[in-house]
């Protein structure tokens, strides 16, 4: 019989960690295969539907137990039956591929030479599920099923809402993992947290009148004015953090109502983009603009947006656009998970770092304190970029580690992760 992960020695580890990287190697041409064709499957927000029946074939052509489509679209892999419950996450959806002129490559064929494939959705990220699918193949193969289950989720409208699939997943599927591993691109690293962000729109009302006698109106666009400068001068004063770095905010849009081009305007708004850093939550934000002495002299409403879009099944799940905050400590279990397993199977030191833009972890970990942490293919500068590429021999190597994390995990640090709120009380410190 198979021993057990627990009952392995180190011998035997290093001889299972030397058989996941030769598998993923030889994997690469497959890998390469079905990230080009989820390339060439437009998938924006709300549109993921043809991506994810993709997915699902392959699941199913590796040998996944069991693959479910939730309600709201997101697809769910399963390997083992065990009772420790592990997630891997990437999210299928993709930007728009903008201005066509400024790439050099169709952004959906899926460009590949022996180094890079290019297209829209290669780093960010559907990489980084061409890499858990075979994962979980490699698992499958080599028999390192135990006393886990591992749930490889593809995971819709992130690009919209970042972390409202994982609010459905987690409080209507009732998945509830033990740690999460997000495949976002890391630039080789591992990642442990990211600043949040909100959406944040401040409005002040006017009373229009014609333009050639403003004066008998209430312009609302000069009412804004002030409060432009002081939100400026705001962002310079947030506060600082060692590892996540500053809080910042800055306005992105700005919108009028009026009866016409020869009118005084009666409304004003601006929507901000506020990123969080730790020890900032949504009502410090908002507490913070609404004491602006320009948005009490204008009478301003400050208030977050919210998000309605239907998913591509037509479920519509309203939340605020208020993204937490999250971070783990470099000593956390979790952490430790994925250092041993990148020092075992590569036999170099991991680099620590932190994501500069947003991920499903605002959910995972900002919301609900599960642990969640960061290791993808790819590179954050290829986001939203023209001519997105992805690196095979990152996608390979993504693809070990995402099969050895159970056994480390199983092996040393299952009885040393603290509970969901020992999480969250360290995130707000």
């Amino acid at each position: 019989m198979e021993k057990s992960i627990h009952e392995k020695g180190v011998f035997a580890l290093d001889k299972d960690f030397a058989k996941i990287l030769e598998l993923a190697q030889k994997y690469e041409p497959e890998m390469t295969k079905f990230l080009r064709d989820m390339i060439a499957i437009p998938s924006e927000s709300c549109q993921e539907e043809k991506v994810v029946l993709r997915i699902k074939e392959e699941m199913e052509k590796v040998g996944f137990d069991k693959v479910e489509i939730d309600p709201m679209g997101n697809i769910l892999g399963y390997i083992g039956h065990g009772k420790h419950v592990i997630a891997m996450d990437a999210h299928i959806d993709t930007v728009g591929v903008g201005d066509r002129s400024l790439w050099k490559y169709d952004p959906y064929e899926g460009y590949e030479d022996d180094e890079v494939i290019i297209g829209r959705g290669a780093s960010d990220q559907e990489g980084g599920m061409a890499s858990m699918v075979y994962a979980g193949k490699i698992i499958k193969d080599l028999g390192l099923e135990d006393d886990y289950t591992l749930v490889i989720v593809g995971s819709v409208q992130e690009e919209d809402c970042d972390g409202l699939c994982w609010q459905y997943i987690i409080n209507e599927d009732k998945l509830r993992p033990e740690f999460v591993v997000s495949t976002e691109p890391t630039d080789g690293k591992i990642y442990r947290g990211h600043r949040g962000r909100m959406e944040i729109k401040v409005t002040t009302k006017g009373v229009s009148c014609h333009g050639s006698a403003p004066e008998r109106g209430d312009n609302a666009i000069y009412k804004m004015a002030p409060i432009l400068i002081e939100l400026r001068a705001l962002h310079e004063n947030l506060k600082d953090h060692p590892f996540l770095g500053k809080g910042s905010l800055t306005v992105s849009e700005i919108f009028f109502t009026s009866p016409s081009r020869c009118a005084v305007a009666d409304s004003c708004t601006i929507s901000i983009d506020r990123r969080l850093t730790a020890g900032e939550d949504a009502e410090y934000a908002l507490n913070q603009i609404r004491n602006l002495p320009g948005v009490k002299a204008a009478g301003a409403e400050v208030s977050m947006y919210t998000y309605e879009r239907p998913s591509y099944t037509g479920l519509v799940y309203p939340t605020e656009s208020y993204f937490p905050t999250w971070l783990i400590e470099e000593e956390h279990p979790l952490c430790s998970t994925l250092m041993d397993s990148y020092r075992e199977l590569f036999k170099e030191e991991p680099v620590l770092d932190k994501w500069t833009f947003s991920t499903n972890g605002v959910s995972i970990m900002g919301r609900y304190g599960i642990p969640c942490i960061g290791f993808g293919p790819g590179h954050e500068a290829e986001a939203h970029f023209p001519n997105e590429r992805t690196w095979k021999k990152e996608l390979v190597k993504a693809c070990a580690l995402y099969a050895a994390i159970p056994q480390i995990y199983l092996g040393k640090y299952v009885d040393k992760m603290p509970t969901t709120t020992e999480n969250l009380m360290k995130i707000k410190g």
